[in-house]
């Protein structure tokens, strides 16, 4: 018995290997920073001035978080469909932890809806673009 238990761990082991480390780096990077040219990458330096005025969406996301992957092409579309409006933002928490355990992200994705600086709304996990839009209209 104990070495069928010895061969569900090793297996489930590269299961998740496979699940989590399956892509190249090249795919990661690709599918992780495939950015659209209306989502702005956010920093230290720029993003306390960026949430300070009008309605802007921050997702907290990772390169390794697969579940940010499955947000990221959402992300993309709201901010080519709203970037008129709102601004659409992404912050690196693995880049920028003090930012993100300032507003209390312990889980990602998160994402944060900022009314002239202020946090208006928040989302935990993975969201549809309607709900991500309905929200932020509600502050315009």
């Amino acid at each position: 018995m104990p070495v069928f238990i010895a061969v569900l761990v090793i297996a489930a082991a590269i299961a998740i290997h496979s699940f989590i480390g399956g892509f190249s780096t090249n795919d990661a990077n690709a599918a992780t920073h495939a950015s659209s040219a209306y989502v702005l990458d956010l920093d230290a330096d720029s993003f306390d001035q960026v949430i300070a005025e009008g309605v802007v969406l921050v997702d907290f996301w990772a390169t390794w978080c697969a579940p940010c992957r499955i947000q990221n092409p959402i992300i993309d579309e709201l901010g080519k469909a709203m970037h008129e409006v709102a601004q659409i933002t992404k912050l690196d928490v693995d880049d920028h932890g003090p930012i993100a355990a300032r507003f209390g992200v312990r889980s990602i994705p998160t994402l944060i809806i900022f009314k002239d600086g202020e946090v208006v709304e928040r989302f935990m996990g993975v969201q549809q673009k309607e709900t991500l839009r309905t929200a932020i209209e509600k502050y315009l």
